[in-house]
């Protein structure tokens, strides 16, 4: 049995026990509500030791990699500064609209907060700081402090400040470097692919609670949030990525649709982008692209650029904070947004890896990480559309980019020769 239909089992029993159990204060419901939460907090924790590691290391490889390996300065600042407009545009749209819908849905405030042993008012009262304070925050006067009190933006930001100066490191000294860090990265994602084994009997201890405590209106919290991911994914490409690579790129509508529909389909089946790279690198080859975007900026976007994780984790983010009954404030917000954007580059390759990086923003906003079990029992339909997302996002780059310094001179699909 394939393991996302596994989780799914354990959600659906974990919701049937967890309704069974539903105000009932029996010396028997109460020791089973007490085991599971134990188990659901063993399972969660084990996620938790592998955040600070995984992203650190995913970080730091793939913006050292791309540095040494010269493919930003070749391609120039204007690859970074889009794909960094593109995913903050969607982060910040996501997570706003989110929050509008779930409030007029009165799936705000809850009342769940029990399920982490945190409150809601503890939860932003531990968040809320000034400007000032958040600002100079960002900056770790200690990464290893960072590390171990679990502040992952300044983390993020150190990371990724330390793969671009690897770029200014001796060659030798820095494939050393990245041999290591690159090890580290495998190792963490092997580790976490073996602990996602035990995900079905975490997601179900982690399902009682939530069912006992909101009863039905559990499920269809779920149900809302496996909705607003979809509609909100798609809604995102069609307005931002489509329009913009067909007015700035080298393709008519029609032949841009073409150009994405193999690699869609394939990210869609597979829920993986990295799947999906030998069919935009076909249709890379068949629209006449030059040799730059096919060798350097497709490969590098596949693995680094993912447009769909930016749209979808404030979304998660921001039903957990419902869910849970936090009020964010505006730092708060801001700083899940920021987080989002910079742990959407470090992404790992594996199933639920979006909801696993998760987890920085989830810091970031002071939001349990708890809810990460739940969101990753109903993950197969958004990955679905988020994976599909991120192969659009990583096309649509590439076809905004024809003319970036380093790719040089562009063609139609019809080979007539297209310069900016």
């Amino acid at each position: 049995m394939p393991l996302v239909v596994r989780i799914l089992v354990g959600l659906v029993a974990g919701f049937a026990v967890g309704l069974g159990l539903a105000g009932r204060s029996s010396p028997l419901a109460g020791a089973t509500a007490s085991s599971l939460g134990l188990v659901g907090t063993l399972f969660v924790n084990l996620i938790r030791m592998t955040v600070v590691p995984l992203v650190v290391s995913l970080l730091v490889s793939s913006i050292g990699s791309a540095a040494s390996a010269r493919g930003l300065a070749r391609l120039g600042g204007r690859a970074l500064v889009l794909a960094l407009a593109l995913l903050t545009a969607a982060a910040l749209g996501s997570g706003l609209v989110a929050d509008r819908v779930l409030t007029g849905a009165g799936a705000g405030r809850i009342g769940a907060q029990e399920l982490a042993g945190v409150s809601g008012s503890e939860a932003s009262a531990q968040g809320a700081s000034s400007l000032s304070a958040w600002i100079v925050d960002l900056v770790p006067g200690n990464p290893v402090k960072a590390a171990a009190d679990g502040a992952m933006l300044p983390l993020i930001i150190f990371s990724v400040l330390f793969g671009l100066a690897l770029a200014g490191v001796d060659q030798a000294r820095r494939d050393a470097i990245l041999l290591v860090v690159r090890g580290i990265a495998d190792a963490m994602q092997t580790l976490v692919s073996r602990i996602l084994v035990l995900a079905p009997i975490g997601v179900f201890a982690l399902a009682v609670p939530v069912a006992s405590t909101l009863g039905w209106s559990a499920a269809g919290a779920l149900v809302l949030y496996v909705g607003l991911v979809v509609v909100l994914t798609v809604a995102a490409s069609a307005a931002l990525l489509y329009p913009l690579a067909i007015l700035t790129g080298p393709m008519p509508a029609s032949r841009f649709v073409e150009f994405c529909a193999p690699a869609q389909a394939i990210a869609f089946a597979s829920r993986s982008s990295l799947a999906a790279l030998p069919a935009m690198l076909e249709s890379a080859e068949r629209a006449a692209l030059p040799s730059d975007a096919k060798t350097v900026l497709l490969p590098l976007a596949a693995a680094m650029y993912h447009f769909g994780a930016a749209v979808a984790q404030p979304v998660g983010v921001v039903f957990l904070a419902h869910l849970y009954g936090i009020a964010l404030s505006p730092l708060q917000f801001a700083s899940m947004i920021v987080a989002v954007v910079a742990a959407s580059f470090a992404v790992p390759g594996i199933p639920g890896g979006s909801i696993i990086a998760m987890a920085p923003a989830l810091s970031a906003a002071h939001v349990p990480l708890e809810g990460i079990g739940i969101l990753l029992a109903v993950d197969a339909v958004p990955d679905m559309f988020r994976t599909t997302a991120n192969v659009t996002g990583t096309l649509a780059l590439t076809a905004m980019l024809r003319g970036a310094p380093g790719v040089g001179a562009d063609r139609s699909p019809h080979g007539t020769m297209i310069r900016t």
